[in-house]
């Protein structure tokens, strides 16, 4: 195989431009953590790569006035990690980026190209579900958004189509008093999730439960969520009970697989007890508020 053809453009614009130019032989490299892996591994070979650290606006985190925060596809895990701007229910997403992988890979490795890659089990993917967050992709035709919900779409498939790049990850503004909350079980430290649970919590003043979205990654083929559970524990309070019905109730949508990590029933037995933790861990952190 000849070498492939590097270009760096400088727009988005741009390197859309190249992407669709090149066809099904072209792919956009961010960090790179995943991509030169599967290409020294020969896993993939493409005709063209289409760098996108020279794009400023992917780099970009920002903060809109109704509380929205932007991040750009290029920001590093470790950034994210330690964004300060990140807090209330929108730091699930920060607590996510810092336990991916290690220190390497978090200096190197993006949040666009964590989600493109879309491993079932990568800490993002839950995170963005539980709080809410919509993807940008640009395309030829300009760009869209697509909720996270909706961009995972199955194992290592998302919703973006040849010739399209990630461009930003936008997270609404959490409820009042929310807290995020991300719980994970590897074999070893920075290694993919056996299991791991994100959830955004939000309670009144009387302790009930008003607003709760959780997600649960590494157990299918992408992040699992289920409503029907969460109504479980909305409007009442969060006791034992309650969230041992939820992880019961969200447990029978789950579809994992054994691999060399565990087995799917392994996977099965510890999610439970993984919702139940996140439930503690976020609780204890609302009490000086409470």
């Amino acid at each position: 195989m000849m070498a492939a053809t590097f270009h760096k453009p400088a727009t988005v614009d741009d390197a859309v431009r190249v992407l669709s130019d090149a066809g099904e032989g072209g792919r956009p490299i961010s960090g790179g953590a995943t991509l030169v892996a599967m290409m020294n591994a020969k896993l993939v070979e493409p005709d063209v790569l289409v760098s996108l650290s020279a794009i400023a606006e992917l780099k970009d985190f920002g903060r809109a006035p109704d509380g929205t925060v932007r991040i750009g596809a290029m920001r590093r895990h470790r950034e994210t990690a330690f964004e300060s701007d990140l807090s209330g229910g929108q730091a699930v997403v920060a607590k996510a980026a810092s336990q991916i992988a290690n220190p390497p890979v978090r200096n190197m490795g993006t949040i666009g190209g964590s989600i493109a890659f879309a491993d079932p089990a990568a800490d993002y993917p839950p995170a963005l579900v539980a709080a809410d967050a919509t993807i940008e992709i640009a395309g030829p035709d300009g760009r869209r958004l697509v909720p996270a919900e909706e961009f995972f779409l199955g194992w290592y498939e998302t919703a973006v189509e040849p010739g399209e790049i990630v461009t930003a990850v936008l997270l609404p503004p959490a409820p009042e008093r929310a807290v995020g909350h991300y719980e994970k079980l590897c074999r070893v430290a920075g290694d993919f999730a056996l299991a791991s649970v994100a959830l955004v919590l939000a309670l009144d003043g009387d302790g009930t439960v008003t607003h709760l979205r959780l997600a649960v990654g590494g157990c299918g083929g992408g992040p699992v969520r289920c409503p029907e559970a969460e109504a479980l524990v909305v409007g009442a309070a969060p006791g034992a009970e309650r969230i041992a019905a939820l992880a019961e109730r969200l447990v029978e949508d789950l579809d994992p697989v054994d691999d060399s990590r565990g087995s799917a029933e392994y996977r099965l037995q510890i999610v439970p007890r993984l919702i139940a933790k996140a439930f503690d861990e976020a609780l204890t952190e609302m009490e000086p508020a409470r």
